[in-house]
C-alpha cells in the first residue's frame, strides 16, 4: 500500500478535497504528484539531522496532532503546514516549483495545487509522528517507518511492494530526480537556484 493509500484511508484525502471543495479522485491525483517531494524534504531532513532530530523536528512542528487538525472538522491551520513546508522546502520558490510541476505531470490548476501541499505536508508530519511514537527510540518506531516509507518512496533499500510510494515517483519523480540519487528535492532545489541565478 502507498502513502496515498494510507492517508485516504485515514480520511486525509477525503478530507482535504473537502476543505478544497474538489472531488476526492482529484485529491488523490494532487497528493500522487506532490508527496515524491514532500517525501523527499523529510528524507533530506533525516540525512541532516539523523532519524532523532527528524523525530524532534515532527515534534516541534505539532507531531501527531497534525494529521488529527486535518481530519478534525474545524478548518485545516494551514500556518502549520505552511511551517512544516518551510523546514523540509526551506523557501517559498521551491513550494511554488514543486506545485508547478506536479500541474504539469496532473493538469490540475498550480494554485489548487499550492493549496494542496500544506495539507499534505502536515498530513505526512502527523503521519510520520504517530508512527514513529508507537515505537519509541527502538528500531522500529520512526526510524523503521521512514525507513519503509521513504524506502518505497525514494526507490532506495525497500522493494516498491513495501509500502512507501511504490510507483508514486513514476513520471514526476524521474523526471525531477535529474542526478539520479532517488530524491528529487535536490533536483528542484538546484532548478530553484538557477532560475534565481
Amino acid at each position: 500500500m502507498n502513502l496515498t493509500d494510507i492517508l485516504a484511508q485515514a480520511g486525509g484525502i477525503e478530507s482535504m478535497a473537502k476543505e478544497l471543495d474538489i472531488p476526492p479522485a482529484m485529491a488523490k491525483q494532487g497528493a500522487d504528484a506532490l508527496l515524491p517531494a514532500i517525501l523527499g524534504g523529510f528524507k533530506k531532513q533525516a540525512q541532516g539531522g539523523g532519524i532523532e532530530g527528524l523525530g524532534g523536528l515532527l515534534g516541534q512542528l505539532g507531531g501527531g496532532g497534525l494529521l488529527d487538525a486535518v481530519l478534525g472538522s474545524a478548518p485545516t491551520p494551514v500556518e502549520q503546514g505552511n511551517d512544516v513546508l518551510g523546514q523540509i522546502f526551506g523557501s517559498k520558490d521551491v513550494s511554488r516549483t514543486v506545485a508547478g510541476q506536479a500541474a504539469a505531470q496532473t493538469g490540475l490548476d498550480s494554485g489548487l495545487l499550492k493549496q494542496m501541499l500544506p495539507i499534505l505536508a502536515m498530513m505526512v508530519a502527523g503521519y510520520m509522528a504517530k508512527q514513529g511514537g508507537a515505537g519509541g527510540e527502538s528500531s522500529g518506531g520512526l526510524g523503521g517507518m521512514l525507513g519503509n516509507v521513504l524506502g518505497g518512496a525514494m526507490g532506495g533499500g525497500a522493494a516498491p511492494s513495501a509500502g512507501g510510494l511504490g510507483g508514486g515517483l513514476g513520471g514526476l519523480g524521474k523526471m525531477l530526480d535529474m542526478d539520479g540519487d532517488g530524491n528529487p528535492l535536490d533536483d528542484i532545489m538546484g532548478m530553484v537556484n538557477k532560475m534565481r541565478g
